[in-house]
């Protein structure tokens, strides 16, 4: 997956200002969004806080092949509990994630900027497939995962680009080298999120709302 995995000091600090200021206005909109329209009952409290803990497991299982890469799970928070609840989510795995040593603190803005447009991506392209095209869950949730994942990987590479990094030129050589490796990484996630969104279809479909849309459709 696209995660920007540079040390404190990598970004120029009027960088490092810049894309914390533009993730604080967008966790700000999402949280606006939770306490003024979307209501955080017990289900979905309890359905975050395990895509919460699933996702911090997720970004530490690393494979040290050009930087790092691994899954990271945003498309499928992004499915599951929705852009608002995932932007709240995406902020503590990387508070957590820096915390360890995963990551600057410095890059918490810019990784949360790439998650969310992961997890945007994800949301939006699943929720056009299953219900607008009646796609099946799963290949509805492997192409979202593909494309919100191709979404975060641009917008990793534009971060860079634009921020620059200290002490260093940018190499497009190998920053093209890291996008193909997250590329594949996405590949991969894809169908381990299509196969666990049509497993959770199976036996648990009103965590996908199927329940509900099923019970509109259905005559009275």
């Amino acid at each position: 997956m696209a995660h920007i995995h540079l040390e404190d000091g990598s970004f120029y600090l009027q960088w490092v200002l810049i894309w914390t200021i533009v993730a604080l206005v967008i966790i700000g909109i999402c949280v606006f969004w939770l306490r003024n329209v979307r209501k955080m009952d017990s289900r979905l409290m309890t359905l975050a806080a395990l895509c919460t803990a699933a996702a911090f497991a997720v970004f530490q299982i690393e494979i040290p092949v050009f930087g790092g890469v691994h899954l990271s799970l945003t498309p499928l928070i992004g499915i599951l509990a929705g852009p608002a609840v995932g932007g709240v989510i995406v902020l503590i795995v990387n508070v957590f994630s820096a915390a360890i040593g995963h990551g600057g603190w410095g890059i918490i803005g810019a990784n949360a900027i790439v998650n969310m447009a992961e997890i945007v991506g994800a949301f939006f392209i699943y929720t056009w497939l299953s219900r607008s095209m009646k796609m099946k869950a799963l290949y509805s949730a492997g192409i979202a995962t593909f494309v919100g994942l191709f979404l975060g990987n641009a917008a990793m590479i534009g971060i860079i680009l634009v921020s620059g990094i200290q002490g260093k030129d940018v190499v497009l050589a190998e920053l093209s080298l890291v996008a193909a490796a997250n590329l594949v990484m996405a590949i991969i996630e894809a169908f381990v999120t299509a196969y666990i969104v049509a497993y959770i279809q199976k036996v648990r479909p009103d965590m996908l709302g199927a329940r509900k849309q099923e019970s509109i459709q259905k005559p009275q």
